[in-house]
C-alpha cells in the first residue's frame, strides 16, 4: 500500500506541488518563447515529455555503468538522441508545428527540466519510478505551457487552437502575443498556483495547533 502511495506521489507531484514551470521556475525560456498560441505550447510540452520519458528510462537503466566523471556529458548525449528522434517525427508528420517551434525544439537538449530530472531522480531510482516521474513532470510542463498559450492566444488573437472565439465580443489585445504579455500571464499563473498551494498547506495545518485560543482550552473538559 505504501509503495502505491509513493508511486502516486511521484506521478502527481509535477502537476501542481512541484510544477516545473509554475513552482520550480525551470524551462522559462521555451515557456515564454513558444506560448503565443495554445497549439505551440501543447506541441512543445508533448515533445519535451517524450524526451523526458525516453531519457529517464535509458539513464535509469545505465546509471550503474556511467562513470561519474562523464555523467553530465553522457546525459546530454542520451537526451540529444531523443530530441533528434522527436525532431524527425515532427518534421515528417507535423511540419507546421516543427516550423513554429523552430530552434527551441533543438534546445530541449539542454532544457533545465530534463537535466534536473536526470541528475536528481533517474540516476538514483529504478526504471518504473523514473517513468512515473517523467510522466508527472512532463504533464505538469505541458499543462503549464498549454494554459499560458491558451490565455495569450484568446486575449491576444481572439482565437483558440485556430478557432475564432471573441469576434464581435472583445477586440484582441495584441500585447498578449508579445514578450511583455507572456511575462504578465506567466506571473499571474505563478501567483495563482502559489495562492492555491499555500491555502492547501494552511488547511492541512488547521487544528488545535493553529487555534489562537489553544492555551485557554487545553486541559478543560471537552477541550482540545
Amino acid at each position: 500500500m505504501k509503495e502505491k502511495v509513493n508511486n502516486l506521489s511521484i506521478l502527481t507531484k509535477g502537476l501542481i506541488k512541484e510544477n516545473p514551470v509554475l513552482v520550480l521556475l525551470l524551462g522559462t525560456c521555451p515557456t515564454l518563447a513558444v506560448t503565443s498560441m495554445a497549439m505551440n505550447g501543447l506541441g512543445m510540452g508533448l515533445a519535451t515529455t517524450f524526451v523526458l520519458i525516453g531519457s529517464n528510462i535509458v539513464i535509469s537503466l545505465l546509471k550503474n555503468f556511467i562513470p561519474k566523471e562523464v555523467r553530465l556529458p553522457s546525459f546530454i548525449v542520451i537526451i540529444a538522441g531523443f530530441v533528434t528522434v522527436v525532431s524527425f517525427l515532427l518534421q515528417s508528420y507535423v511540419p507546421s508545428l516543427y516550423k513554429s517551434l523552430g530552434v527551441f525544439l533543438s534546445l530541449i537538449t539542454v532544457n533545465c527540466i530534463i537535466l534536473a530530472r536526470a541528475e536528481m531522480f533517474a540516476c538514483k531510482n529504478k526504471v518504473f519510478a523514473s517513468i512515473l516521474d517523467a510522466i508527472g513532470m512532463g504533464l505538469g510542463f505541458t499543462l503549464a505551457l498549454f494554459a499560458i498559450g491558451s490565455i495569450r492566444e484568446i486575449l491576444g488573437s481572439g482565437t483558440w487552437m485556430g478557432i475564432t472565439l471573441t469576434k464581435d465580443i472583445i477586440e484582441p489585445m495584441g500585447i498578449f502575443v508579445t514578450p511583455a504579455g507572456g511575462f504578465f500571464v506567466f506571473g499571474c499563473l505563478i501567483a495563482l498556483v502559489n495562492k492555491l498551494t499555500n491555502y492547501s498547506i494552511s488547511k492541512k495545518k488547521a487544528g488545535c495547533s493553529a487555534c489562537p485560543g489553544k492555551d485557554a482550552c487545553h486541559g478543560s473538559e471537552g477541550g482540545c
